[in-house]
């Protein structure tokens, strides 16, 4: 439920309005020409400048927490160690696999090993890299492993 203070207020009011909802609630403000507007998160200005609920919201939250995982990363030594860990490999280990691995039959992606060779020499490695899914799959790793891994940089989720 939004917030409204109606038009004409002192600067004080307006003030105030601001810190409370804006400032130690986290609301999103939105100002017309006859109130200003505390919304809520799943809320937004509709074309009328009248709040309503945003039916968009659950779509656009997934959106951001898949970028978010996305961007995380870890050190090449970090997934490295991991892998030995959990695995007992390492990524000299994981391309003498692919290599003889029938790529693009059946369950095993197709996998470009010399662009991979190139991306498992980088410094960090970002969860959105279509490389983490496609090594992963073939190491038998889940998505949603790969994904507690690279927010905790824990091992064990590996296994």
């Amino acid at each position: 439920m939004s917030y409204k203070l109606e038009k004409p207020y002192t600067e004080k009011e307006r003030l105030d309005f601001i810190v409370l909802h804006n400032h130690q609630n986290g609301r999103v403000l939105e100002e017309t020409e006859k109130a200003i507007f505390a919304l809520e998160a799943n809320e937004k200005m509709g074309v009328d400048g009248i709040p309503v609920i945003n039916p968009d919201y659950e779509k656009e939250l997934e959106e951001k927490e898949a970028q978010r995982i996305a961007m995380l990363n870890l050190t090449a030594a970090d997934v490295e160690r991991a892998i030995y860990k959990a695995k007992g490999i390492d990524f000299d280990d994981i391309i003498a696999q692919i290599e003889v691995l029938p790529l693009g039959e059946g369950d095993i992606p197709q996998i470009d090993i010399k662009a991979l060779k190139i991306e498992l020499k980088a410094n960090n490695f970002y969860r959105g890299n279509p490389y983490i899914d496609v090594v992963g799959k073939i190491l038998g790793f889940t998505k949603e492993q790969l994904d507690e891994f690279f927010e905790t940089n824990d091992y064990t989720k590996l296994i």
